[in-house]
């Protein structure tokens, strides 16, 4: 029977505190470094961490792969005494064929959720400018899905489109990304979202 996307995370961050406490060594770091003057400057016993988990994590995902184990967790937020369970991408894992329309199939939970949540709220860009209820109906409808975050007074909304592997990336950006609105009652806190 194949590992599940539980055993799967629990091998990972097991092997994350292996390398970290030096229990995980990879010989070849210099030579994975291109250049030879920046290989001496750097701390090979650090860089040989970061490789020998980079390494691992790659044959957890050819292991997904291969065995169609989705990189999908559920999550719960509460704000203002809602709760909502919804899916979300575990960010140490590699999203599987089908993931997607997991994410795509609770777009309209999460935007109800946010609905119910927010009246009375200004929204804002993550960039802290503030936009208009139109222009986030626009990006809502232009998502492919959403995800939500809570703090105690203000609730984050990501719209999202695009590759699942890359869409939390700049430079995926136009073809993949996602829009940050932040709702509350008063200005955005300084949390990057």
């Amino acid at each position: 029977m194949p590992y599940t996307t539980q055993d799967l995370i629990e091998i990972l961050e097991t092997e994350l505190r292996a390398v970290w406490k030096g229990e995980r060594i990879v010989l070849s770091s210099a030579d994975r470094i291109a250049h030879p003057a920046i290989a001496k400057a750097l701390n090979l016993q650090k860089v040989s961490k970061v490789f020998a988990y980079q390494d691992f994590r790659r044959q957890v995902h050819e292991y997904q792969q291969q065995h169609r184990v989705s990189a999908i967790i559920w999550r719960e937020t509460t704000f203002a005494d809602r709760r909502l369970r919804y899916p979300e991408l575990h960010n140490q894992l590699l999203p599987i064929p089908g993931d997607k329309a997991i994410l795509m199939s609770a777009k309209a939970s999460v935007l109800a959720f946010w609905q119910e949540a927010t009246p009375g709220m200004n929204f804002w860009q993550s960039d802290r400018r503030p936009i208009t209820p139109q222009i986030l109906t626009n990006l809502a409808e232009q998502a492919e899905w959403a995800e939500l975050d809570a703090g105690r007074s203000e609730l984050y909304l990501g719209l999202c489109w695009g590759n699942p592997q890359e869409y939390l990336y700049q430079w995926a950006r136009p073809h993949s990304g996602c829009d940050r609105i932040i709702a509350t009652h008063h200005w955005p806190s300084a949390i990057k979202v």
